[in-house]
């Protein structure tokens, strides 16, 4: 059953009105680096986890034009868009069904974004709009039937009317290839400069961003950039497609420090919250190992600092689980960002409080990211009695439930074990069940 743009304009639901959460892995390198059974393995883990998407890129990013994929093939002729090697396309073949059988969607960027706009990458730029067209028209028909939502971009940024002549005639190919029958976004670099022009274009159906994952944290405050999106023109879903990763070193906006010490299973669930609760529809977890399958037989990028088979174990992975756990245990569809709720915010970004509720006023998710106390202002709310119950996101267990008058809620001040916390509030007469 495909996907499809909710009727607000918000969510990802299915055909038949059931909405699909969009939440990803990063495995940029899978299709490149794994063999049959390591891919196995890997999906099989994420698959259990809880993750609804794995996102890879078919042309990678690694030395992908003139290494071999882990079956021994390059993925074309002559580094010529229009002449697919058929034996590496094969091996893709093999990992999506693989995957769809788990019931994962598979993200699939057609090329990471060195081979139409080199940047820092290896390339070599090999897409023109003509061939663009072609190779998008063949990803397309050949994936029709698939489980698979299309990524364009490649951690790029747009800069010329030849780049967006390239990525507009690659979409233009997929959707003459597969008849519509796939979604279409677009992964950009952690520049966002150019992203509000993105939701103007009318083969793209939800905006991504890219908070990166640089020192400061003004720049991961993705909150701030998901909450421009969400109330920009045209209406899109819009996500974080890649926050930082967990257990990448943290470094200066220009890459050019790293700094000692690794963002960890926190700041994975920070941006997670973080962006859901401004009004994202999904979001994507990384871990730094992970996204470029490394092991000791391959050079290592970014100080990475134990292999891929080690870090799927990296706590932040399974905290995704108790994210995607809480998103679905109440109404889906109606759900808005409303900062509204609190009535006290505090002054710093790492402490930043955010919060969603529905939009009859049911429930609120409140997510407070350091700890601190949560003050609340539920004018907004239609009930009169409400349930506040603390959920621990490193568990996904709740505890401490109180209930209140709507006109006089307490002062909530989260348990012991942060530093951050979700308080959940319900209607009580909305008889929702506990997460």
């Amino acid at each position: 059953m495909n996907l499809q743009v909710s009727e607000n304009q918000r969510f990802l639901t299915y055909e038949d009105g059931t909405p699909f959460f969009y939440l990803a892995d990063t495995a940029w390198e899978l299709l490149h680096r794994l063999d049959r059974e390591e891919t196995d393995y890997y999906l099989s883990d994420r698959a259990e986890k809880g993750f609804t998407v794995i996102q890879t890129v078919i042309l990678a990013e690694l030395q992908g034009m003139d290494a071999p994929n882990a079956e021994g093939h390059l993925p074309l002729h002559d580094n010529d868009p229009t002449r697919p090697n058929e034996a590496y396309f094969e091996h893709v073949d093999w990992a999506v069904d693989r995957a769809n059988e788990m019931g994962l969607w598979m993200g699939l960027l057609p090329t990471w974004g060195d081979k139409w706009n080199i940047k820092g990458g290896s390339g070599p730029e090999i897409f023109t709009p003509e061939n663009a067209r072609v190779y998008g028209e063949f990803l397309g028909r050949r994936y029709r039937a698939a489980d698979v939502i299309w990524i364009l971009g490649g951690d790029r940024a747009l800069e010329t009317p030849r780049h967006w002549s390239i990525m507009r005639e690659m979409a233009a190919g997929l959707r003459e290839g597969d008849g519509g029958a796939g979604l279409i976004t677009y992964h950009p670099g952690g520049d966002q400069s150019f992203v509000k022009d993105l939701p103007k274009e009318p083969w793209l159906d939800f905006t991504m961003i890219q908070s990166s994952h640089v020192y400061l944290d003004e720049a991961l405050a993705n909150y701030r950039r998901i909450a421009g999106l969400y109330d920009n023109e045209p209406t899109k879903p819009c996500m974080d497609g890649e926050p930082c990763y967990e257990d990448i070193p943290v470094m200066t906006p220009e890459w050019k420090q790293y700094h000692n010490f690794w963002f960890d299973d926190y700041h994975a669930r920070r941006a997670a919250y973080w962006s859901l609760f401004s009004g994202a529809f999904g979001h994507t977890y990384g871990a730094h190992p992970v996204w470029q399958m490394w092991t000791p037989a391959h050079e290592g990028h970014t100080r990475v600092r134990r292999p891929w088979y080690e870090g799927i174990e990296l706590p932040g992975s399974t905290q995704m689980g108790y994210v995607r756990q809480l998103m679905e245990s109440r109404p889906f569809l109606t759900r808005i960002p409303d900062q509204g709720l609190i009535s006290k915010q505090v002054d710093y970004v790492t402490g930043h409080i955010v919060a969603t509720r529905d939009e009859a006023g049911t429930y609120a998710f409140i997510y407070t990211a350091n700890g601190e106390p949560i003050e609340l202002d539920l004018g907004a709310m239609g009930g009169e009695r409400y349930l506040a119950t603390w959920y621990d996101p490193r568990t996904g267990k709740s505890r401490a439930k109180v209930e209140f008058d709507r006109h006089h809620p307490p002062i909530f001040y989260p348990p012991q074990g942060g530093p951050d916390w979700v308080l959940i509030v319900d209607d009580v007469g909305a008889g929702y069940p506990r997460p």
